[in-house]
């Protein structure tokens, strides 16, 4: 990889070691305790939640600026649409088996959750469409819609009948769906906005193919007026989050407050706090080859294989341990664990650690791979 690129890697390697934070957070404390209400969490608690904010957004943006680097390394728009669906439709085949399988460990289909490795598979499907548009088309319609996307926040499932679950597809969380009798279907991550974060990354590689000054001063300028930008819209408190910020029990959990944005679907401010300081990342971040950039590279290098096998490596961790502790069988979901902050942190560097090797092995198979299934994966 050329060295000017070489901070995509890095960046990516980051979020996805983050996001085996927020996962070993998910596994090891109980399911009923949500990070972001104000009323029964912690400063550290909320802190550790907040700063995995920055690995969906982040990954999906550059899942976009990946296929544009694709496109300008020499593959034709027309082969680039091909397999953008291909990979697309593989990634929600994957979600909807393999990485159902690697947090639950059941194959009975009572629960199915719809996640980012899902939202990225129809992202990637819709981008192989929007790629044909003119570029300054994809930005405007990219930034129209995220931009105002949250006067749909008042729209309901319930205002469309029978056709109420496709709204839950698009734009409605919903925990609750149950197209067949007794098996459920959580959908976390509609598409939209997604997608179009996944366009503007795409956008973004015009940037990334310039002269390294002028590639920096277009991150820079543009990191710096999505940053600002969330300073003003949720301090106005007015749109860009269904959920107002507000005066708290102290000025630290006002703070909070004002952070606490709506990830599912991510609002208009989200974006704002993640791709700001993503973009500023990739502008100011100029990559020396040490030790702890090396690690990460790794890591960004393979962010699929890493996705799936964090996954099962934490689920099975934590499932011997239930079973050590209770000798019986674990319920439908979640392991009731309750350990304690720092203990989760313990179990997430050690599973980082311990995947690197796995990890470092994988990706020198796959630059030595000359197959074309080496790009699904």
């Amino acid at each position: 990889m050329k060295a000017r690129l070489a901070s995509i890697d890095v960046l990516r390697g980051l979020v996805m070691v983050l996001m085996a934070l927020d996962h070993a957070r998910d596994f090891f404390t109980s399911f009923d305790i949500d990070p972001t209400d104000l009323k029964t969490t912690t400063v550290p608690l909320f802190l550790t939640r907040f700063v995995t904010h920055y690995c969906a957004p982040v990954f999906i943006f550059l899942a976009g600026t990946s296929a544009y680097l694709s496109r300008a390394n020499g593959k034709t728009l027309g082969a680039l649409s091909r397999l953008l669906v291909t990979r697309g439709l593989f990634l929600v085949v994957l979600e909807l088996s393999v990485v159902r399988f690697c947090w639950l460990f059941n194959v009975d289909y009572r629960l199915t959750f719809l996640q980012v490795i899902w939202v990225i598979g129809w992202s990637m499907v819709a981008l192989a469409g929007l790629i044909h548009l003119p570029m300054r088309e994809l930005v405007g319609m990219s930034v129209l819609i995220i931009l105002g996307h949250n006067v749909l926040d008042h729209v309901h499932a319930s205002n469309f009948g029978t056709l109420g679950p496709l709204w839950y597809v698009l734009h409605e969380q919903n925990w609750q769906w149950e197209p067949l009798k007794g098996h459920r279907v959580a959908i976390m991550y509609p598409l939209i906005p997604w997608v179009f974060v996944m366009t503007l990354g795409y956008a973004c590689g015009v940037w990334i193919e310039k002269p390294r000054e002028e590639r920096r001063r277009a991150l820079v300028y543009s990191g710096a007026l999505l940053t600002a930008g969330f300073f003003v819209v949720r301090g106005a408190n007015l749109y860009g989050d269904p959920h107002a910020w507000s005066v708290q029990k102290s000025s630290v959990f006002t703070v909070l407050s004002f952070f606490n944005v709506e990830k599912y679907p991510p609002s208009l401010t989200y974006l704002l706090i993640t791709l700001g300081p993503a973009l500023l990342f990739l502008g100011l971040f100029d990559p020396k080859n040490g030790l702890f950039e090396r690690a990460l590279t790794v890591f960004g290098r393979v962010p699929l294989f890493y996705y799936v096998f964090h996954l099962f490596v934490l689920n099975a961790l934590a499932l011997g341990i239930y079973l050590a502790r209770t000798g019986h069988r674990p319920p439908a979901i979640g392991y009731e664990h309750r350990w304690s902050l720092a203990a989760v942190y313990a179990v997430w560097i050690s599973v980082v650690g311990a995947l690197y090797p796995l990890c470092r092995w994988y990706g020198r198979k796959k630059g030595q791979g000359k197959s074309i299934i080496w790009s699904y994966i």
